[in-house]
């Protein structure tokens, strides 16, 4: 495995593992309130459910603003476990 390389996602489901970690950024709306990519959270499970996981732990944090019109940002870290 090349920890050198940095990403959003992981592949190690394609490698029949017990456990997959992943991460989405959620990006708040700057007016209203919720997050304007729900979907992409959505696809990232039912994706995962389409290769035989479920969703076992999900974990949030706030990542800050960034910048001035783009509201603020939450890192989803998402924990899968095979079925």
């Amino acid at each position: 495995m090349d920890y050198g390389k940095s990403s959003s996602f992981s592949t190690a489901s394609g490698e029949n593992r017990q456990y997959v970690v992943l991460q989405v950024t959620l990006k708040e709306k700057f007016i209203g309130t919720g997050s304007g990519n729900l979907t992409e959270l959505e696809d990232v499970i039912n994706d995962q459910a389409a290769k035989g996981y479920r969703l076992h732990t999900i974990t949030t944090s706030n990542g800050g603003s960034k910048g001035l019109l783009g509201g603020d940002r939450i890192q989803a870290t998402l924990v899968f476990e095979r079925i």
